[in-house]
Order: C-alpha cells, then sequence, then structure tokens
C-alpha cells in the first residue's frame, strides 16, 4: 500500500518532469487515469515519467508492455508498484 508521502512524490514528478503548464499536483486525482481519458498523457510522457520516476525511486520496470500499462495506470498504482519495489 502506498504512503501518502510517495504518492505527493509522484504527483509532483508527473508535473516537473513533464512540464505540465496550469497543473499543480494537487490538481491530480490520485485513482484517476493517467492515460487517455485522465490526465491525457500518450507514449511519450509514460517514458518520460517512467525514467524520472526510475531516477527518484531507483527501482526498475517491467519488460512486459502490459505489465507496465497497469503499473502506470494512474498515480496510486505506481505509487503501489513504487512501494513494493524500491531498495
Amino acid at each position: 500500500m502506498a504512503t501518502e508521502e510517495t504518492i505527493a512524490k509522484i504527483k509532483e514528478l508527473v508535473v516537473s518532469s513533464l512540464d505540465l503548464e496550469d497543473v499543480s499536483p494537487s490538481d491530480i486525482e490520485t485513482e484517476a487515469p493517467l492515460f487517455g481519458e485522465g490526465l491525457g498523457l500518450d507514449s511519450i510522457d509514460a517514458l518520460e515519467l517512467g525514467m524520472a520516476v526510475k531516477k527518484a525511486f531507483g527501482i526498475t520496470f517491467s519488460k512486459n508492455p502490459a505489465d507496465n500499462k497497469q503499473i502506470f495506470y494512474s498515480v496510486k498504482t505506481l505509487a503501489d508498484y513504487v512501494e513494493g519495489n524500491k531498495s
């Protein structure tokens, strides 16, 4: 289960690493989809966010696209993955 601290840090990473204008971390809903109908991120954003999360938390992601789609579904799913895999 993700901590509030991890969730807050990921929201900050989403805004800072993707240079989202007019979006603050508090605007991002924890369980809303990051891609498509949610925040509207695309595949390039996913790569940039993945690199930022990897650098910030020292974790790696699956080579399986289906796994990563589930991991990056929302801030909550990403934070849960980070909590379960950080060293």
